[in-house]
């Protein structure tokens, strides 16, 4: 890896290459989307199938769409039950975490009559995108589920590519284990134009959630506001930020565990040890001759693979909060106090014991997380993804009364002189 000596400069240029890969990028494609998504909105399963034909050689029909008990008990005869085992634990631990991100209704009783509130409401329709390209993720599965669950969503509805017509079994296991009620063997934009407007078949939803690749990002671009949606996700990405305390062969490790995701993945160490970068580049380069995925990382380091020096652990969280990282991995002498420094970031490791990976599995938080600067404004994945907020408001007349006159007042000032009446009638003999 190039090691980059942080100026203005390269600040700026590093900013510009990093957003290249948003998905706003990409608007080459958005007219091929957005003629999926018309299409299926206007001819539902027939053109739902015909896509499926097309770009994933598949021939399905309303009946072979739909995952069987069959299918998804014959995936449990192929999974290897160690896997089981640790797809149960690891939903133990992120049930636990979800479950501490619960809202509950309030309510609050004032004297003269008056009640304010908030009624929390679950959605009742979600879909989840599995992705089933490249490489599946089960662990997707899990992250997207869950929450869900815990905020006691009436029916989730996953839809995921399939392979010469078979999910993968380890999805169908991980999505059986976390509660999906219904699973559909259909992937990319015309899944997210189904889940959005419903067919014949697959029901209208009224969120979808879930990563994919940018045609399916893209796709959730197009149909928001019909549906909500979690997020426009972009390509994965890893930021560490490390001292000279920092094992590199460590560090090195944890870079490579994002680039292998895909060629537009992003992976940068930003320290003030030029000791350390050098290692960490010479590492690197060892672990590249062993790893399955090596063609990929090489990419993805290539194009987006930095290692920059700065000259104060100050200006390191600095260019933390410019890049606003997806995922953090904070390894100094005191990581705690650095982490409580930073503003931008989607989740935060913490010590040379707390790699990424974790996070991507077993410990808890959700890894669905803003990409692309979006952490300066987005959070993971939770539970109030997958609620409503309605606030509640009583007055009794005694209530209305004493401030009706000032509620007409602004309403007049604001020239809306029929809001001013509607509250003015109710008094109307008493002036």
């Amino acid at each position: 890896m190039n090691i980059i000596n942080l100026t203005k400069e390269t600040r700026v240029d590093l900013l510009e290459s990093l957003l290249k890969r948003s998905p706003n990028q990409y608007s080459e494609y958005e007219k091929t989307v957005s003629e999926i998504v018309e299409t299926v909105r206007r001819k539902k399963d027939e053109a739902l199938l015909s896509y499926t034909e097309k770009f994933d050689h598949i021939c399905l029909t309303p009946e072979t769409m739909r995952v069987t008990k069959e299918e998804i008990e014959e995936a449990y005869r192929e999974v290897d039950p160690r896997l089981v085992e640790v797809i149960r634990k690891a939903l133990v631990n992120i049930r636990s975490y979800h479950e501490k991100q619960k809202r509950y209704s309030w309510f609050d009783s004032k004297e003269n009559g008056i009640l304010l509130g908030q009624k929390i409401t679950p959605l009742q329709k979600v879909g989840v995108y599995v992705p089933g390209g490249k490489a599946v993720y089960p662990s997707s599965v899990l992250m997207n589920v869950v929450p869900a669950k815990v905020a006691g969503v009436g029916q989730i509805v996953m839809t995921t590519p399939c392979r010469g017509g078979k999910v993968s079994p380890n999805t169908l296991v991980a999505a059986n284990e976390a509660g999906v009620d219904v699973i559909f063997k259909v992937g990319g934009a015309q899944a997210i134009a189904a889940l959005a407007h419903g067919t014949e078949t697959i029901p209208k939803v009224d969120k979808i959630v879930g990563p994919g690749n940018i045609f399916v990002a893209l796709a959730k671009k197009a149909v928001y506001g019909f549906t909500g949606i979690d997020s426009i996700a972009g390509p994965s990405e890893i930021m560490v930020l490390a001292d000279e305390t920092a094992n590199p062969r460590y560090v090195a490790a944890d870079l490579l565990s994002q680039a292998e995701h895909d060629e537009l993945a992003s992976a940068i160490l930003v320290t003030t040890s030029r000791t350390l970068a050098e290692a960490v580049s010479k590492e690197i380069e060892g672990f590249l001759k062993t790893l399955s995925r090596a063609d990929i990382i090489a990419k993805s380091m290539d194009n987006y693979g930095y290692i920059l020096l700065v000259d104060s652990m100050a200006e390191g969280i600095n260019v933390v909060d410019e890049i606003a990282p997806e995922h953090l991995e904070i390894v100094t002498s005191n990581p705690f106090d650095a982490m409580t420094r930073v503003h931008n970031a989607g989740a935060i490791f913490l010590g040379p014991y707390s790699s990424e990976p974790l996070g991507d599995y077993f410990a808890g938080p959700n890894h669905i997380l803003p990409t692309n600067g979006t952490a300066r404004f987005f959070s993971p994945l939770s539970v109030d993804d997958f609620v409503k907020k309605s606030s509640v408001i009583y007055y009794s007349e005694e209530a209305l009364r004493a401030v009706h006159r000032e509620i007409e007042s602004f309403a007049q000032a604001e020239e809306l002189t029929a809001h001013a009446n509607s509250i003015a009638v109710r008094f109307e003999k008493e002036d």
